[in-house]
């Protein structure tokens, strides 16, 4: 029996990579699940990979699981409450929700367009608010009703949201606020009995191919960028063995796994009184001295 037995969990943008890889692992563990990927690229384009949703729940199948498609778009409101409504009329509940959909369109920040800002945010932002909103909506409506809830959130951010990315300024702004986000709604939502986390996957995707990244498997060697190597955390991050762990960012490398301290207060200095303008300049540089190293912005030197 595995460590999801009966447990139903939606999995956005399950159709290719990561999502993919997340839905196999969670239907191996048990869980009944819900396969969502509206079919475009990685770009946002329509299309391009149709059907995607269908043939991952074919597979689900036939290795023995149970999965529903679902084509909704992550970012539509009344698409999220479809998507609940799935899981509640095919398998009777609902106990998970990982929001993993997004796409990119890199560029550097003198060349995006606000057409790009906007795609980019509205798909992993506004796409991490549709589908939970409405599944805290049931999860609440049950915890009232007298019914025990013991749910999860577990959202996607990334490194480029932790510490920003060199040609990824609309991707890194949705991340770094997913992992915001994370933090408050496992603030709020802890009396309702649910949980949420935040993964910054590092892995070969449909994305990091666009990106020039080399994540090629070496002959022989443990392959450090397999999507299946954070399939196993989203799992239990799904099931109820994790119920103790909640407003959590997550990072993961192969066969590597830490949390990451997020923003935190450095060493300060205090006057007791107001400071005059000439006197910051040594103060700031003693504070930016005294810190701990930040993790560079990807594609900038250490």
């Amino acid at each position: 029996m595995g460590i999801c037995e009966n447990r139903v969990v939606i999995v956005t943008g399950a159709g290719n990579g990561l999502g993919k890889a997340y839905a196999l692992e969670l239907a191996a563990q048990g869980a009944k699940v819900v396969v969502n990927d509206l079919g475009v690229g990685t770009h946002g384009e329509d299309g391009a990979s149709k059907g995607a949703a269908q043939q991952v729940v074919d597979e689900i199948i036939a290795l023995g699981g149970q999965a529903v498609a679902n084509t909704g778009d992550v970012a539509d409101w009344e698409a999220g409450h479809g998507m609940v409504q799935t899981a509640i009329e095919t398998f009777g509940r609902l106990d998970a929700v990982v929001n993993n959909a997004g796409f990119v369109r890199d560029r550097m920040f003198v060349s995006c367009t606000p057409d790009e800002w906007d795609a980019v945010l509205r798909v992993h932002l506004r796409g991490h608010f549709c589908t939970s909103r409405h599944a805290v909506d049931y999860w609440r409506a049950q915890q009232k009703a007298g019914n025990p809830v013991d749910a999860r959130i577990i959202n996607t951010t990334s490194g480029a949201g932790l510490q920003g990315s060199i040609g990824q300024s609309a991707y890194a702004t949705a991340k770094g606020g997913i992992a915001s986000l994370t933090l408050v709604q496992a603030a709020e939502l802890a009396r309702y009995g649910i949980t949420a986390n935040a993964l910054a996957p590092n892995a070969r995707t449909r994305m990091t191919a666009t990106g020039g990244f080399d994540m090629a498997p070496k002959d022989g060697a443990f392959d450090v960028y397999d999507p299946a190597n954070m399939a196993p955390l989203v799992a239990w991050l799904c099931s109820g063995q994790s119920a103790h762990i909640s407003g959590q960012v997550f990072e993961l490398i192969g066969g590597r796994i830490f949390l990451s301290e997020g923003w935190t207060d450095s060493p300060d200095q205090d006057k007791g009184a107001r400071w005059q303008a000439d006197e910051l300049g040594p103060v700031v540089d003693k504070l930016v001295a005294e810190r701990a190293a930040a993790k560079p912005v990807w594609g900038t030197q250490a």
